[in-house]
């Protein structure tokens, strides 16, 4: 009787010291959490419903599509509105066209239009993607992040410690044929969008190029807060990542999209990734880039926007043996310590990007 007795001591105290340490599958809809890349780009609210049923808070970005100044602003109208009217729910990162590049006044006229958004509660701005893969100067000149016409704007936003946030380059795969790219998320995205996948356009720069400009743009801006859209656009290698997390200091990065990378180093090298987002767990954010744009059903938004956040929950916090459309193989889940759960899924989006810094979280 001793020994049994004894024997349920032990299994009590495991059983408590694994409670104290790490959450649960069923933890998931208890722990207040915070998605710092989504686009609701429109009026309803099925997107923020299902945040607050999940207990997740939101980013909402503006994005410069290359669609002209007039969209920017009409995406801009939208995040605000939906902040105004979940103000406990949603901050709005905006974002400035580069159709007005030529202008001499450019620089001035953007801070302009940035002040007046941060005047009204935006939190920070992001720049994307074009700049570097699309938008050309009059002189047909593809326009790189780390162009001179750019440091005022820049200078303009370390002063006041404005988060920058950059979708600059694209995924590795980008300039791989599509049969030879790691994750199947990569595979479909650029089968549906061409002009975007970079090795069939060699005329264009090359990945290393993109990142080589990211990096001497930062270089430029030390003081400037930083946050990598996309894993830094260094998904596919934990070590390189690291690289550039330890030379700059005030970057940081968001997951969004790039889970399928992370899944795919997890199928051989689980520990390695494990051991990644322990070390850097004060760097990381949590984001998916899920989006509304009201085109799509409520109900199939709602549906599998939850799938995702939930996926990723238990990816985060158990070790179970997952698959997931995203990769082919089974992977393990990383299991972190409830401390890097936290600041993944929130603290750090408070730290690195003052989101509901005026709130109670």
């Amino acid at each position: 009787m001793k020994i049994i007795w004894n024997s349920l001591i032990l299994v009590l105290a495991v059983s408590c010291g694994e409670g104290e340490k790490y959450y649960t599958y069923d933890d998931f809809s208890k722990v207040e959490k915070i998605d710092v890349h989504t686009h609701v780009w429109t009026g309803r609210t099925d997107f923020v419903d299902v945040a607050k049923e999940d207990n997740f808070r939101l980013l909402n970005i503006v994005v410069d599509l290359s669609k002209g100044d007039e969209f920017v602003k009409e995406q801009y109208a939208h995040c605000m509105d939906q902040k105004n009217k979940n103000p406990e729910n949603f901050e709005v990162a905006t974002a400035f066209s580069m159709d007005d590049w030529d202008n001499p006044d450019f620089a001035k006229n953007t801070i302009a239009w940035l002040e007046k958004c941060f005047s009204e509660g935006a939190i920070a701005i992001k720049v994307w993607k074009n700049i570097g893969m699309e938008f050309r100067d009059k002189n047909n000149e593809l326009i790189m992040i780390d162009n001179p016409k750019f440091d005022t704007i820049f200078n303009y936003l370390a002063e006041r410690k404005i988060p920058l946030l950059g979708h600059l380059g694209e995924p590795k795969n980008c300039w791989l044929p599509i049969d030879e790219m790691t994750v199947n998320n990569d595979k479909e995205y650029f089968k549906e969008h061409p002009q975007y996948h970079m090795h069939n356009h060699p005329e264009l720069p090359s990945y290393e190029d993109q990142i080589a400009a990211r990096d001497r743009m930062l270089e430029k801006h030390p003081d400037l807060v930083f946050m990598g859209a996309h894993m830094g656009s260094l998904e596919w290698d934990t070590d390189k990542l690291a690289k550039r997390l330890d030379k700059f200091p005030n970057m940081c990065v968001d997951l969004a999209a790039r889970m399928g990378q992370v899944f795919y180093q997890t199928i051989e090298e689980r520990e390695k990734v494990r051991d990644f987002f322990i070390k850097y767990q004060d760097r990381i954010l949590y984001a998916t880039d899920k989006a509304d744009d009201g085109e799509d059903e409520g109900v199939e938004v709602q549906k599998d926007t939850h799938e995702r956040w939930l996926q990723d929950w238990r990816f985060f916090v158990t070790d179970d043996t997952m698959s997931s459309d995203r990769v082919n193989g089974e992977f393990n889940g990383l299991k972190l310590p409830k401390e890097a759960v936290d600041k993944i899924f929130s603290e750090n989006a408070k730290k690195w990007l003052g989101m509901f810094s005026d709130k109670d979280v």
